[in-house]
């Protein structure tokens, strides 16, 4: 299957510590062709040259690049892009047909939450997902049939679980510099602008035996669900796919040959949010299971020193990066999030994955939209500030406080298969 990646290159003016202009590259149309490269390219530096020293300009440019690496001294260089333009022609619907979330079981959701969702998807094809990261509870699910559908090329989004891996292996830190095109850049950096070049290197970095090793430890090509009827299953390939459609390393940039579920991306964040436990996401549609409710982990995930290495490059993503677009809605509090956007056989995806940072608690929200050329990454971060937004006025956060500070101890965590 031939994806196009979706890429906007952007230029980011590093600080006077690193000295040198670095390319961004965010969600925009785009094939790659690579030379694997095995030789280091990594280097150390401190800290300052964080997402703080960095400012983007960014502009589309549909473009097809042939990717060449050349050995330079100490470390691999990549030598200039070829471009050649192409336009890519949309023919799915980017909206929706009837009503939004029409069909959907609802009896357990927090009516809150799901019309908060209702509201800002508005009529565009699209699911949100919303979670409780405490728990693996899901809030609100709208739009059931394509939340639960096999899933779809998990775009740019895949890098957080890329990034993950290679700081468990100790690869790279957030600081270390990779040098790309002619400019360094660090892992902040590379999730806050989406830069493809920089994952790609991780992954070869990585090899595919380790990049999927970790995909599937996180919950990618198994089911999030625990007993949620009609949940299919996302897929994460036995074999790389071929060094010529971009092996190893394409599908660390954005995902090409996986399919990912919204509730598997879910649930992945939902374990960055509450530092390794990933649950077993439960939609209680019953008053039994409404009472009976309880949290079913389904392992733990040795994560916990290596998430806060991440959450400088989501945080940026939110506040100068590919989601940007969040703070038009909504600036109340720390939103640390994920854009993915790229394409197939005329339908466009557009993903944004995040989580809230609030004093009162933490939600975990999935959008994913489907269609032509009106949904990407950036309108699903816009739809998810619209979301938050929603809560906010309808003061939601206030109200949760209130909730589980009464309902505080009340439950725990129970693996399936134990006894309490």
């Amino acid at each position: 299957m031939k994806v196009s990646c979706v890429w906007t290159i952007g230029l980011a003016l590093v600080g006077s510590s690193i000295g040198a202009t670095a390319a961004g590259a965010l969600d925009a149309p785009q094939k790659l062709h690579h030379s694997k490269t095995t030789e280091p390219h990594l280097t150390e530096t401190h800290h300052t040259a964080s997402h703080h020293a960095a400012r983007a300009t960014s502009r589309a440019i549909p473009a097809r690049h042939s990717v060449h690496s050349v050995r330079t001294g100490a470390h691999l260089r990549r030598a200039s892009f070829v471009h050649h333009r192409y336009y890519e022609r949309f023919t799915a619907s980017s909206v929706i047909d009837g009503t939004v979330g029409e069909g959907d079981i609802t009896a357990g959701e927090d009516p809150v939450v799901r019309q908060a969702a209702i509201d800002a998807l508005g009529d565009l094809n699209g699911t949100a997902v919303v979670i409780d990261p405490s728990n693996g509870r899901i809030l609100a699910m709208v739009n059931q049939k394509l939340a639960l559908s096999p899933g779809a090329e998990p775009c740019s989004t895949i890098k957080l679980t890329v990034a993950l891996a290679a700081l468990s292996e100790g690869i790279v830190t957030r600081d270390t510099m990779v040098r790309l095109d002619g400019f360094h850049m660090n892992m902040t950096q590379a999730l806050a602008h989406s830069n493809n070049l920089y994952f790609e290197e991780l992954g070869r970095e990585l090899g595919f035996e380790r990049v999927r090793h970790y995909a599937t430890e996180f919950g990618l090509g198994e089911l999030a669900g625990y007993n949620i009827p009609g949940e299919q299953l996302g897929e994460y390939p036995d074999h790389e796919i071929p060094v010529a459609d971009g092996g190893v390393g394409r599908m660390c940039s954005f995902g090409q040959g996986v399919s990912l579920t919204p509730l598997q991306l879910g649930a992945f964040v939902a374990a960055l949010a509450n530092d390794g436990t990933l649950y077993y996401l439960q939609h209680p549609t019953t008053p039994e299971e409404i009472a009976n409710f309880q949290p079913r982990v389904k392992r733990t995930l040795d994560i916990v020193k290596y998430v806060p290495e991440m959450l400088d490059g989501m945080a940026g993503a939110v506040e100068y990066g590919t989601a940007r677009s969040l703070r038009t809605n909504f600036q109340e509090f720390p939103v640390f999030g994920k854009t993915g956007t790229c394409s197939n056989e005329g339908t466009r995806y557009g993903w944004f994955a995040s989580y809230t940072n609030s004093p009162q608690g933490r939600l975990v929200t999935v959008f994913f939209l489907e269609g032509g050329r009106a949904v990407f990454g950036p309108r699903a971060a816009e739809l998810t500030g619209e979301f938050y937004r929603n809560l906010w006025n309808r003061d939601y956060f206030h109200t949760r406080n209130q909730e589980a500070q009464t309902d505080a101890g009340a439950t725990t965590a129970t693996p399936v298969g134990a006894t309490q």
